[in-house]
């Protein structure tokens, strides 16, 4: 008689997975309306608008191996809450930001807590999801701050522009705050916190202990996507109005969102059954494919598709990417692994928006993402040479076990 599933939905991944939804959702409310606050409100340039956003990615990266560090000496529950509290203080602090100078302060210390809190709920969820379902519930939990991705901007935007600034700002400290609360109700197993322990006298900051090695080169792939990833983030918005969509230009991550939703429960499971390469080099392809029909779109129909494709491509590369840093690592070093992929990722996003605003100024967007098509393919033989084959020859010497 077959055992049944160990179960995921447990009381800890439900609170781990809202927190991170409400991280992600303050995250996105502000990453949209904060450049245009910038330009409106402040009077400042375009360069200025962009600072906002490169300084709060700058602290996350840079705090995220030390929080790693952290979480593997005194727990990953108590730097999740201290974050997380830090996080929601910050974003009340926005009131007060009366000058460009004391906005970007704001935001680099705010970085510092989204930057620590996303590498605990990481370490986290790492810890509680099931061996056995890891790539089924980290895909759950990476679905979180993808529905964030959706809703955020659309509330950040309609708020700011429906009922200004302090009410689009209240709503944030209201999400931030919700965040915290569902991360009071997380309690890590023992096994988790009895690991942190175990490392509490041993390790100092040199490299190797603030980076986890193996998980180098899955983050350096997730980085060289990224970078595309970062094309649709930044101008998918100004590309629908230059192709005439711009009345369903709202819908673009809507559709991701519901397509992402709808293939969850299929793609997690065959990645736990078939392994990560049967699913990942897929996933390449369409994404791909999704970015050649966003190149070519003339119409809202095809702005729409490739919004499909590229939900079902990118969505299920990005939590199979993080599944695989954390499961090369030592299970004692899952919160660095996880500090080192995000580090590493979001630097792929941050030189993709520099890199990405410089080539639209040269091309259209349209020719920019149809080359991205391109690059994108290219990054079949980089995740290859990088992580693919060594996990081909891993699976193959697991079959023979048997």
């Amino acid at each position: 008689m077959q055992e049944p599933a160990p179960k995921l939905w447990t009381k800890n991944f439900i609170s781990v997975s809202i927190s991170n939804f409400f991280l992600f959702m303050t995250f996105y409310f502000l990453l949209v309306t904060m450049p245009v606050f910038v330009l409106n409100d402040m009077g400042g340039k375009e360069s200025q608008a962009g600072l906002v956003t490169t300084v709060f990615l700058l602290s996350a990266i840079i705090i995220r191996p030390i929080a790693g560090r952290w979480i593997e000496k005194i727990g990953a529950r108590l730097i999740l809450l201290c974050s997380l509290i830090l996080f929601s203080v910050v974003t009340l602090i926005y009131f007060a930001a009366d000058s460009i100078g004391i906005l970007l302060t704001i935001r680099f210390i705010h970085g510092i807590g989204f930057g620590m809190a996303t590498t605990a709920t990481g370490s986290i969820v790492a810890a509680i999801i099931p061996d056995s379902r890891r790539g089924e519930g980290m895909g759950y939990f990476v679905l979180s701050s993808n529905l964030a991705m959706v809703v955020g901007p659309f509330f950040g935007l309609t708020a700011m522009q429906q009922w200004g600034v302090s009410t689009m700002l209240l709503m944030g400290v209201i999400a931030a705050f919700i965040g915290l609360v569902a991360g009071l109700f997380i309690t890590p197993p023992k096994r988790a916190a009895k690991s942190s322990n175990t490392n509490a006298v041993k390790g100092s900051f040199s490299f190797k202990e603030m980076f986890e090695l193996n998980a180098i080169p899955i983050a350096i792939t997730g980085a060289f996507f990224a970078i595309v990833y970062s094309a649709i983030l930044s101008f998918v918005s100004i590309y629908a109005v230059e192709i005439g969509a711009s009345n369903v230009a709202s819908y673009f991550f809507v559709v991701y969102a519901v397509v992402l939703l709808i293939s969850r429960p299929y793609t997690g499971k065959w990645y736990d059954v078939y392994g990560a390469n049967a699913i990942i080099y897929p996933s390449i392809i369409l994404f791909a494919i999704g970015m050649l029909i966003l190149g070519i779109a003339d119409s809202a129909f095809l702005f729409l598709v490739a919004a499909a494709f590229a939900g079902i491509g990118w969505g299920t590369l990005f939590p199979s990417y993080q599944t695989i840093a954390i499961t090369v690592a030592d299970p004692k070093r899952r919160p660095v692994a996880t500090a080192t992929f995000l580090s590493i990722y979001d630097i792929g996003i941050g030189l993709g928006s520099f890199i990405v605003g410089l080539a639209a100024a040269k091309v259209s967007l349209g020719t920019l993402y149809l080359y991205s098509s391109v690059y994108i393919l290219i990054g079949l033989g980089l995740y290859y040479v990088l992580q693919g084959r060594h996990l081909r020859s891993s699976n193959k010497k697991e079959r023979e076990s048997y």
